[in-house]
């Protein structure tokens, strides 16, 4: 089993990509693995509640832990009763920590 931090700073509507990196993290997750999405700049759009978190919810009830960077929701006006409940505010302390503890790491 190894520790994953996948970091995603795109909405799904830029980024077809962003799919992609989605199911990544949860074919992870069901591989047996350790892995934590953080969402930042843009990547925090689809943490707000609507039909476009729906992505986000479903790869959190696979085991995937969600993570929204706190500077990008509040520059995007996202506050934290308006997010969905599987997100959980955090700041770029936790990607230093991941990165300090030798966790594998993809940017996106």
């Amino acid at each position: 089993m190894a520790d994953y931090l996948l970091i995603e700073s795109r909405d799904l509507f830029e980024s077809n990509d962003t799919a992609y990196f989605y199911d990544l993290a949860e074919s992870l997750v069901r591989e047996g693995n350790r892995v934590s999405l953080f969402l930042i700049q843009n990547g925090v759009l689809p943490t707000r509640r609507s039909e476009r978190s729906a992505a986000l919810s479903r790869i959190a009830k696979a085991g995937v832990e969600l993570l929204a960077d706190d500077f990008s929701l509040r520059e995007r006006g996202i506050r934290n009763e308006k997010l969905i409940a599987d997100v959980r505010p955090a700041s770029l302390d936790f990607v230093i920590d991941c990165l300090a503890a030798g966790r594998k790491t993809l940017w996106h």
